[in-house]
């Protein structure tokens, strides 16, 4: 049962970060994040939250639209940090030229570490474990 509503609280905050994603909100996207928070991206580079939150707002700045969507593929909890596999897919809107756009699609499959810290849950971790571009 104490499962269903860790899964609960997560899918609200997926939900916020999705809204933050497509709204281009860095502060907002970034706001679940711990500060001890890890990103490794899937050529292995790891990232701290200072250095992936400057990355998000550069990459906001070039986009001109993002649609965003999820599904859980797996989770388990362990030693009080819940962990889950999820797929993911983006599209992304960029400008090209003045006039006209290039659409790209992203599907990930990312590990996410969540952590109960002072009554909020916050991502520890996130692993981007495979990547696709197209």
């Amino acid at each position: 049962m104490e499962t269903d509503l860790i899964i609960s609280a997560i899918n609200e905050l997926h939900k916020k970060a999705n809204a933050a994603l497509e709204s281009r909100d860095a502060t907002t996207y970034t706001s679940i994040f711990d500060e001890s928070f890890t990103y490794t991206r899937a050529d292995g580079i790891k990232l701290d939250k200072k250095d992936y939150s400057n990355d998000i707002e550069r990459y906001f700045r070039r986009i001109k639209r993002m649609e965003t969507s999820h599904y859980r593929i797996k989770s388990s909890f362990e030693n009080e940090v819940f962990t889950e596999k999820i797929a993911r897919k983006s599209i992304i809107i960029r400008s090209k030229l003045l006039l006209l756009s290039k659409k790209q699609t992203i599907q990930t499959e990312e590990i996410f570490h969540w952590k109960n810290i002072d009554n909020e849950w916050k991502v520890i971790a996130v692993e981007v474990v495979l990547e696709e571009k197209y």
